[in-house]
């Protein structure tokens, strides 16, 4: 078979990845270089639940495909009855949820060639889940097709990864990312640059700040704060000021969602909204989804601490190519006299340590550090050279 028009049109939004591209249309039209496994990695950004996406949608597509068919879009938007697409809010994957896609795996395709199932986040599976995962992949079923989606291969354990084809995927341009912003989102070419090169080509965060002024204010925030930090006060009041910020936008994103949820629990039991007191299946049912409301407030509000991390990162990082003289473009091109006052006070030595210091920031973080303690810490580090 030929990919065809339709596979073609599948991959419009997979920007950059022409090698990844060229390996998974070989496996729609060889069968031979099929396989029931496939993990990709990249890194955020690069698009590794588009890519498989767009690969879903190719193996779904009949003969090819038309350019327009029902199958390519409904595999793309996760409607089609073949595809399960499994994104955790919370912190893991646990071994329950493990359990219910291995039993779905073992279904027949409802109406198409193949079962599909994409976990975007396998890189946040539980040991105990990964392990029931495991089971699946060791004894897979004709025709259910798993893909995996981590930031790199020694993110998701080893007896996963070595059952897996591997899929690597690279940051995008920035031409790149901007063009897509432009031709997909309809934003102007001028602020799709800004936002592909202020979000370093991460394609979800790009297309956030192009379109949410707030977001821009935000990281507006908190590349300023890189001058700003002149004494031990000043460190914690910035370590302050990235928890609560992070925590508004978590709340903001996440309260009429969560009210919501919870007239809709309500409904479901048939409960009595305006009773003083609920029956006690009721309360178990309405304490299992604060809980996890809470989990996910607690995943958001850490992803958007990381978020701001990477944007202070950049600060130095464009410190560090004026200081040096390297010539590379800024990122942060719009915050010139920021990078400029920073690159001033810091030799580059120090601009490396500083770099550090946030990254050590990150990974204490990721591994449920308090996110305070975490920041304050980093933000010592990052004092202004009196």
């Amino acid at each position: 078979r030929s990919p065809g028009c339709c596979a073609v049109g599948g991959w419009r939004d997979v920007i950059g990845q022409e090698v990844a591209v060229a390996t998974l249309e070989h496996a729609v039209t060889t069968p031979a270089a099929m396989t029931h496994a496939w993990l990709f990695t990249g890194p955020p950004g690069s698009g590794r639940s588009v890519a498989a996406r767009a690969f879903a949608a190719a193996l779904l597509c009949p003969d090819g495909g038309c350019g327009t068919c029902r199958e390519r879009r409904t595999a793309l938007e996760a409607t089609h009855a073949d595809v399960d697409v499994i994104a955790t809010e919370g912190l893991t994957i646990k071994v329950e949820q493990a359990r219910d896609l291995v039993q779905l795996a073992a279904r027949s395709p409802s109406v198409g060639r193949y079962r599909i199932i994409i976990v975007e986040d396998a890189d946040r599976l539980t040991e105990r889940a990964a392990d029931a995962l495991l089971k699946a992949l060791e004894e897979p079923t004709p025709r259910t097709v798993w893909m995996l989606c981590a930031p790199s291969v020694e993110d998701v354990i080893i007896t996963i990864r070595s059952r897996s084809r591997h899929v690597r995927l690279r940051t995008p341009s920035v031409e790149a990312v901007a063009d897509l912003l432009t031709r997909r989102d309809g934003v102007d070419p001028p602020m799709a640059l800004y936002a592909a090169r202020a979000a370093q080509s991460h394609v979800g965060l790009a297309r956030r700040l192009a379109r949410d002024e707030h977001a821009r204010i935000r990281r507006h925030d908190v590349v300023a704060l890189a001058a700003k930090i002149s004494s031990v006060g000043d460190a914690v009041g910035a370590a302050g000021d990235l928890v609560t910020i992070a925590t508004e936008e978590s709340a903001a994103a996440s309260s009429e969602r969560d009210a919501a949820e919870r007239v809709r629990l309500m409904e479901v039991l048939g409960a009595d909204p305006s009773a003083r007191t609920q029956p006690p299946h009721i309360r178990s049912q309405l304490s299992s989804l604060e809980k996890e409301q809470k989990t996910r407030a607690t995943r958001f509000t850490r992803d958007v601490i990381d978020r701001s991390l990477v944007d202070l990162l950049s600060v130095y990082r464009d410190a560090l190519v004026l200081r040096t003289g390297a010539g590379t473009p800024l990122i942060n091109e719009d915050s010139r006299q920021v990078v400029q006052r920073v690159s001033e006070v810091f030799e580059a030595e120090a601009l490396l340590r500083a770099m550090d210091a946030i990254g050590t920031a990150r990974e204490r973080i990721g591994a449920n550090v308090n996110p305070l303690l975490a920041l304050e810490a980093m933000a010592l580090q990052l004092r202004l050279p009196r």
